[in-house]
């Protein structure tokens, strides 16, 4: 019983490293140190204007902890504002613990409203490891009246996708066509886009953006290519659940009508986290 008992303690310690290794999220700690002026023209409220719109960007987030000042951080943002004659220039460089700089970038405006801060903040994260909250496999379920259409899908670090899964649907005069297809594809994870967005109307706070490039064997012919590109995406509090807010996946049509489905196209939209 004692050895029992301790090869399913080993066992149990392995699943679980083995899936903390998947889906644990580390959180970079970024450091942003008081802009400073270069040449003159540049006042100290102009300064503290736009190191505190560059906090409160990055604090927006929510895959960064942004600290002000260099003290305790992973990496380190330092800016200068200077003005010439066709306006401010923004300049920055990012550093990383060691001190070591690992890109420079700058945004130019008329005047410091005219300033990108989004793009800005965007190029000095290029080089941060962000957390990449879509890592792991994801199924959608599109329940219609002859049965469910399943697509199941692994989203790898190296930005590569497995599709295990992907059906693809058509109801033409009463009958229904099912094929469940499988195979592979690329994708983009931008999670900095945690901002506001206008959907049909409607005002959307999202969480990141994607793009997703499939190649699909043993599907309907529409989809044995998948490109969907800025793809808004929105998960829950847990992170183990998301929705594509702007668009979907398209997997068939249904041309006989809202009695079988209320929309003519079929697509997958809603995503839950299965391991």
């Amino acid at each position: 019983m004692y050895h029992f008992s301790k090869r399913f303690s080993l066992l149990f310690l392995l699943i679980f490293f083995s899936f903390g290794t998947v889906f644990a999220q580390r959180i970079p700690v970024i450091g942003v140190v008081a802009f400073q002026a270069s040449g003159t023209g540049i006042n100290p409220t102009d300064l503290a204007n736009v190191t505190g719109q560059v906090v409160s960007e990055l604090s927006s987030w929510g895959t960064l902890t942004v600290v002000q000042g260099d003290t305790g951080a992973e990496y380190v943002i330092r800016g200068t504002l200077s003005r010439q004659s066709t306006g401010l220039v923004l300049s920055g460089s990012t550093s990383d613990a060691n001190g070591t700089v690992l890109n420079e970038f700058t945004e130019q405006g008329r005047a410091i409203a005219d300033l990108s801060i989004t793009m800005f903040c965007a190029k000095a994260v290029e080089r941060v490891s962000l957390p990449n909250y879509l890592l792991g496999t994801w199924e959608s379920v599109i329940n219609m009246p002859d049965g469910p259409v399943v697509c199941i899908m692994e989203f790898r670090s190296n930005r590569t996708v497995r599709v295990e899964r992907y059906d693809t649907w058509e109801h033409r005069q009463q009958n229904a066509l099912r094929y469940e297809g499988y195979g592979a594809g690329t994708y983009t994870y931008i999670g900095y886009a945690n901002r506001i967005v206008n959907i049909s109307g409607q005002q959307v706070r999202i969480d990141a953006a994607a793009s997703i490039n499939l190649t699909l064997e043993e599907t309907l012919p529409d989809q044995t290519s998948v490109s969907m590109r800025g793809l808004y995406l929105v998960f829950n509090g847990d992170r183990n659940a998301f929705e594509i807010v702007n668009a979907m996946l398209p997997c068939g049509r249904n041309f006989d009508g809202p009695s079988v489905y209320h929309s003519a196209v079929i697509g997958f939209t809603q995503f839950r986290k299965i391991r």
